[in-house]
């Protein structure tokens, strides 16, 4: 008999209450801001997303902040350069990039698991 919170309540959305994984609000005092708030989510998406948005040269800033420790969702503000480019368009992308290196890295570890097998069984048959 704990205050603890449910752990299936850290990362479920609650779909019944309307609750959606990511709502965006544009900063109407800075250009090409906004807020982005993702619900269900902590520090381990808050900081990849960050990371691999600063590594975009049309962002000017990308931070995120974790208002509680007990609140499972993250605030991240974006800024971008300008041009064509919104923080929507920033984030989509960064997205899509930690979903091209995690590909990436899921077939160099099946590859290097393969590998490792083919080296085995060669020398469990004295090959």
């Amino acid at each position: 008999m704990t205050n603890r919170p449910e752990r299936t309540e850290t990362f479920l959305l609650d779909e019944d209450a309307g609750e959606v994984k990511i709502t965006y609000t544009q900063d109407t005092k800075v250009t090409n801001s906004g807020t982005f708030i993702l619900n269900r989510e902590d520090h381990t998406l808050g900081n990849l997303l960050r990371y691999q948005l600063l590594r975009d040269p049309s962002v000017k800033f990308a931070g995120y902040r974790m208002p509680h420790p007990l609140k499972n969702h993250v605030e991240m503000k974006v800024q971008t350069s300008g041009g064509n480019v919104s923080p929507v368009d920033s984030l989509g992308s960064a997205i899509e990039d930690l979903l091209n290196e995690t590909d990436h890295l899921v077939t160099g570890l099946n590859d290097a698991i393969d590998r490792y097998r083919r080296e085995n069984e060669e020398a469990d048959l004295g090959l």
